[in-house]
């Protein structure tokens, strides 16, 4: 065998020990566990034959602890750029077999260089979070690495759409990468997310909580609004970034993606007629609408479980992406409150920074009243989805189907504060406040029972209605609700040129 040869065979044995990562057993213990491996995670994430691996040789150089004794080549993350849908992403993955895929100097790097390479090319990055944090024999090292990702997380926002799974363990300094980035994937049962562990907070606060109660999916699902999506396992995770990475440019210089639409723009829905019920106080499921006007009835819900009262997400409609903000009558009647607003405020300007037009639904009675509401700063928090519908220039497109009271439908992208197109349903009421709240302020008990009903009725008949706001220009347009798809569609392709900027400044101050 010549020399060549001996290179080249030598090549191909340092590759194969390379893709074992921290060995054989380790692997089995991850699969044990109900989790992938990183690189079979991105061989999913991506499309087939597309994954390109950077820094695949990669050590780590610290001595303290032994851990020199220790080195496995990649250093516990795995790196580089492929495609989804034939369009360029940039991907780490953390793999757990080498050092519990915990952070060093040198594996920090790795990241880093990814992160630069995306900002340079303008494409998105994916971050696979499975690791025990701070890798604790390399001291600060291991916390400037995270803090160098972090860094270019806050550079990166709002310039290329940064994603975030997680499928382990995440803890401490760990979590506030993926909590800067636009989205964060959890998996029911894997993964978990917390500042500091069950036992810490034995120690400190006496509470005993389980890994699942404290930092499981459902836990930053539906309680504390940090994560937007959960998966049943990681096969299911990775085929649901796939899907969202549909609806969103590479960065905020494109448009998002157009779509091929099979479905009639000017298809018209007869449900949607007595959709909205005639009495003002019974629920409805505005997600019945949603999947209505959606291009084959496919919407993309983001948050589903948190703060229920409000419903965001990406559709399509005539192969355009749009993202949707809705009040949801069918929970607390669409009232807003603190919770709703910063879920709104926040999926608003994701859509603004990165060229994706707002359809907004409107359905809500005003803000929720009550102590823990005023005491926790409804206030400040009700402002910040006003201040992100005022803010955002990309197209904004309205339609009220039925209440729209007080600061409430000022707040939800009423014409006020810069939507392009106000449409109405008959079925709309406009006004300060309900009927019965009205007269009961305006007359402050001085009526008979009869004389009082009179007076709801002719409130009612007076503000109850799209009319009064119509007739001042306040809404462009009073539409049938069947024809609600064919109205959308064109009031998009009408603003789909839309120039608009605000004034310039460093940024503005959003009440936090």
């Amino acid at each position: 065998m010549n020399s060549l040869d001996n290179i080249y065979q030598q090549f191909e044995e340092k590759e194969k020990q390379t893709l074992l990562g921290g060995g054989i057993e380790r692997i089995a213990k991850i699969h044990k566990s109900g989790r992938l491996t990183a690189r079979e995670r991105i061989n999913l994430l991506l499309d087939p034959d597309s994954f390109n691996e950077l820094d695949k040789y990669v050590l780590h150089r610290a001595t303290d602890f032994d851990i020199d004794k220790q080195k496995i080549t990649g250093d516990g993350v795995v790196s580089g750029y492929g495609k989804i849908d034939g369009r360029m992403v940039y991907v780490f993955a953390q793999d757990f077999t080498v050092f519990g895929g915990t952070l060093s100097r040198a594996n920090a790097d790795k990241i880093v260089k990814i992160m630069d390479l995306a900002m340079k090319m303008g494409a998105p990055v994916i971050g696979l979070n499975d690791s025990g944090g701070a890798r604790i024999q390399e001291g600060v090292q291991s916390l400037a690495g995270y803090a160098d990702i972090f860094y270019r997380n806050v550079r990166s926002s709002g310039v290329i759409p940064q994603i975030s799974a997680i499928l382990g363990p995440c803890a401490g300094g760990a979590v506030y990468s993926p909590a800067i980035t636009d989205f964060i994937f959890m998996v029911k049962n894997t993964s978990y997310m917390f500042v500091t562990g069950p036992e810490v907070i034995k120690t400190v606060t006496h509470e005993e909580v389980t890994m699942e109660e404290l930092g499981g999916a459902m836990s930053h699902n539906a309680k504390s609004g940090v994560a937007h999506f959960t998966a049943d396992n990681d096969e299911q995770c990775l085929m649901m970034i796939r899907e969202l990475m549909g609806f969103l440019p590479s960065n905020n210089m494109e448009d998002p993606p157009m779509g091929v639409c099979n479905d009639d723009a000017n298809r018209e829905d007869e449900k949607l007629q007595t959709l909205v019920p005639a009495d003002p106080n019974k629920p409805y499921d505005m997600k019945e609408l949603i999947l209505s006007v959606s291009d084959e009835s496919v919407f993309f819900e983001v948050m589903p479980h948190y703060a229920q009262n409000i419903i965001i997400g990406f559709a399509r409609l005539g192969g355009r992406p749009v993202g949707i903000v809705a009040n949801q009558p069918a929970m607390l009647a669409g009232v807003l409150d603190i919770n709703s607003s910063v879920k709104g405020a926040r999926f608003v300007r994701f859509c603004d920074a990165f060229n994706i037009p707002l359809i907004t639904l409107v359905d809500v009675p005003g803000f929720l009243p009550g102590t823990t509401q005023e005491f926790g700063g409804i206030i400040k928090h009700g402002a910040k989805l006003l201040y992100a519908f005022a803010e955002a220039t990309v197209p904004k497109i309205t339609l009220i189907t039925r209440k729209a009271y007080g600061g409430a439908y000022d707040v939800m992208s009423s014409k006020h504060i810069g939507a392009d197109v106000n449409y109405a349903y008959p079925t709309a009421e406009i006004a300060v406040m309900g009927p019965a709240g009205a007269v009961s302020i305006l007359y402050r008990g001085k009526l008979s029972n009869k004389q009082k009903k009179e007076a709801i009725d002719y409130y009612r008949d007076t503000f109850a209605n799209p009319y009064k706001a119509a007739e001042l220009g306040y809404i462009d347009e009073i539409i049938y609700p069947k024809q609600t798809r064919r109205k959308l569609i064109e009031a998009l392709e009408m603003t789909k040129n839309k120039s608009l900027a605000n004034p310039p400044k460093k940024h503005g101050n959003i009440p936090l």
